[in-house]
This record gives C-alpha cells, sequence and structure tokens, in this order.
C-alpha cells in the first residue's frame, strides 16, 4: 500500500499575507517534482480543503493571533498588502505586521516583498542594487522603514516592478475605453513584470543556496509608455491615443535585473509583449 505521509526532507514556508502572489508561489512549488517545501497560508480568514498548502488563520495586526505560527520555519515569505493606500495603511501592513511577526517566530530564510517605489530616481535613470532611495512619497519611505527590519532579520529583500497579469487589467481596461493620454517625447518609462514571473522569482530565491541580501525583479525591458500603450491600442483596434506635451511629471526611470539573471534566473515572460499577448489571446 502506497504511503501518504510527507516525505522527511519536506522543509516548512511560512507565506504571510497570502494573496495573489502567495498562490502563484504554491501553484509554481507544487507542481515542481523537485520541490521540498510544505506550505502554510497565513491570512486573516482560513480557507478549507485545499490540498496544496496548509491554512492559517491570524492578523498581522493582532500580535496574540499569531500564536498559531510560533516557532521556527525553515522559510518565510512576507507578501502582505495594505488594505488602504494610505500612509497608516502601509505602515501597519509593512512595518507594524512585519515587527510583529518577526517577534514570534525565526526562520533561517526570510524574503520581504517589496517595491521598486523606494527609488526616487524621475530622469530615465538606469537603477540596480547599488542605486540611492530617496523616494518622495509615503510608500516607498514606509517600505524603505520595512526593508530595514527585514535586513536587520537577516532577510533578503526583493523589489518588484509594476506587477501585471490575470486579475491586474487596468491599463488595458483604460487602453480599451481610449482617449488615453500620454508624452511621447521625452519617454516616460515603465517597467513592469508578470505576476507569474514573480512567483517565479519567489520560487527561484527558495530554492537559490547563497542569496544576494538585495534583488531587483522587473522584465528585462523597461519601455515608454507611449510605445506600450500604442502596441496595446494597436492590438486592441483602438484609436485615441492622445500626445500631452505639457506634462512635467519627469520621465520615470528604468530597472535593471542583472543580479537576479546572473543567479540564475529566467524569465517566462521577458518583455511586456509576451505578457500582455496572453492576457489578450485569453480576454
Amino acid at each position: 500500500m502506497p504511503s501518504h505521509s510527507k516525505p522527511e526532507f519536506e522543509k516548512r514556508l511560512l507565506i504571510a499575507g497570502f494573496g495573489d502572489l502567495g498562490r502563484r508561489l504554491v501553484k509554481r512549488l507544487s507542481s515542481s517534482e523537485a520541490n521540498v517545501w510544505h506550505s502554510h497560508a497565513l491570512r486573516r480568514s482560513a480557507e478549507s480543503s485545499q490540498t496544496s498548502f496548509t491554512s492559517l488563520q491570524a492578523d498581522l495586526n493582532q500580535p496574540e493571533t499569531l500564536a498559531v505560527v510560533r516557532g521556527h520555519w525553515d522559510a518565510v515569505v512576507y507578501t502582505a498588502t495594505p488594505s488602504q493606500r494610505t500612509s497608516d495603511g502601509y505602515r501597519k501592513a509593512y512595518v507594524q505586521g512585519l515587527d510583529h511577526l518577526l517577534q514570534t517566530i525565526t526562520t533561517d530564510r526570510l524574503i520581504f516583498v517589496s517595491s521598486t517605489a523606494v527609488f526616487g530616481q524621475d530622469q530615465g535613470e538606469w537603477v540596480d542594487e547599488y542605486s540611492a532611495t530617496e523616494p518622495q512619497r509615503f510608500n516607498g519611505q514606509i517600505l524603505l522603514e520595512a526593508e530595514q527590519l527585514a535586513r536587520q532579520a537577516g532577510g533578503t529583500v526583493l523589489r518588484f516592478s509594476g506587477i501585471y497579469g490575470p486579475g491586474r487589467t487596468r491599463l488595458i481596461e483604460r487602453v480599451r475605453q481610449g482617449g488615453i493620454q500620454c508624452q511621447q517625447k521625452p519617454p516616460v518609462w515603465t517597467n513592469r513584470i508578470h505576476a507569474d514571473d514573480c512567483a517565479g522569482v519567489l520560487a527561484h530565491l527558495l530554492n537559490l543556496e547563497s542569496p544576494e541580501p538585495l534583488y531587483l525583479a522587473s522584465d528585462r525591458e523597461p519601455v515608454p509608455r507611449w510605445d506600450l500603450y500604442e502596441w496595446l491600442a494597436q492590438r486592441l483596434s483602438v484609436s485615441g491615443l492622445v500626445e500631452q506635451n505639457d506634462v512635467g511629471s519627469g520621465q520615470g526611470k528604468r530597472i535593471n535585473s542583472a543580479r537576479l539573471l546572473s543567479s540564475g534566473f529566467e524569465f517566462e515572460y521577458p518583455s511586456f509583449r509576451e505578457g500582455y499577448a496572453d492576457l489578450l489571446a485569453a480576454d
């Protein structure tokens, strides 16, 4: 009779703040024949009848509820997101929530999901892991505080650029409606990463022997917003892309993911073309 017991080499993974990226990570891990991770999903409301992960119910901002995860974990992926896009919402999700968790658990590997919003560059500069972080907005400033907590705990910080994918199609809908305005010259740069590649990066770092303390994760081709909008408009057969010249809002930045690529990671969607083509085909 076959045994249904878990293999002895299985490692315990806690995904704190279990949302879309957490689900994609579990799917990615469970589909691998070499998977050694037993995933545990920590969220405010528990889920039942799950076979690919164990559901745990707790609130990161109510420390007394975190007893359910107390102890040692082989790895922790922190993917909490704010319930409100306010300073208070960000602080609760990223700084306070992470601090409460770190006071409750110990772990061999912590991956903290952050954002390239921590960069303040806005003249089209290339940025990498060595670039200065001087964000002008509260979200980047608070994320930097949380990154410091994660780094002090020996964790790896992972900064994603603009995530798109199934369920994240707001840009497609904007272009489809027509009349979208955008600065063409000088270019305003945008950086993208498909949600499936986000899960791939997380799985990659979980299994990497000696990860660096910081990675940027964005696809291999930063693109001027005008070019992206025009590409989408052509494929949606809509018109109305309007050039907006008197903007003065800066040119954004360009994300360099060379460190991630040199660690052996390969993008499933190396540019916006492959990613958005898949989304449009499924539309």
